[in-house]
């Protein structure tokens, strides 16, 4: 079966596709997630999860923000206290805003959503569950914002 892209979609409130972060949201200030919706989650979808992660750090594999799992599959605003939050790059269960390194140019940060056909076990890094679980997306879409310092 070929990978879908057509119908699942992840925006927010707070943030505009291509645009810049809020200060608000980044480390350096209020550390606060922005707001996420889903919509168009496929039939047969039994969880969502989603990674937050910065391709543009000056790390091996970037940088990962934020992961989330066992989150419903239906549309609507993602409630961040409804989910499992896995790991960030500093090895907490939390979120992480932007801190580029300053003067390193703008960084690309990846909203992304999975539709899953199995359920996420445990608490996986973003490695363990690209790893573990890409044959289960359904689906998957990207919201990217930038953010520099």
């Amino acid at each position: 079966m070929g990978l879908n892209i057509a119908d699942l979609a992840i925006s927010s409130d707070d943030l505009t596709a291509g645009g810049r972060i809020d200060d608000r949201f980044t480390a350096d200030f209020d550390n606060a997630l922005p707001s996420l919706t889903v919509t168009g989650v496929p039939d047969g979808a039994v969880e969502l999860a989603i990674v937050v992660h910065d391709p543009d750090a000056p790390l091996p594999h970037g940088y990962t923000h934020w992961t989330a799992y066992g989150i419903a599959p239906h549309d609507g605003v993602v409630d961040p206290a409804a989910v499992r939050t896995g790991p960030n790059e500093e090895g907490e269960r939390a979120w992480f805003g932007p801190q580029p390194p300053v003067g390193h140019g703008d960084h690309h940060y990846y909203f992304w959503v999975y539709a899953l056909s199995r359920r996420v076990e445990g608490e996986p890094t973003r490695e363990e569950f690209l790893e573990r679980y890409g044959d289960a997306i359904l689906e998957q879409n990207r919201l990217v914002a930038t953010y520099s310092r």
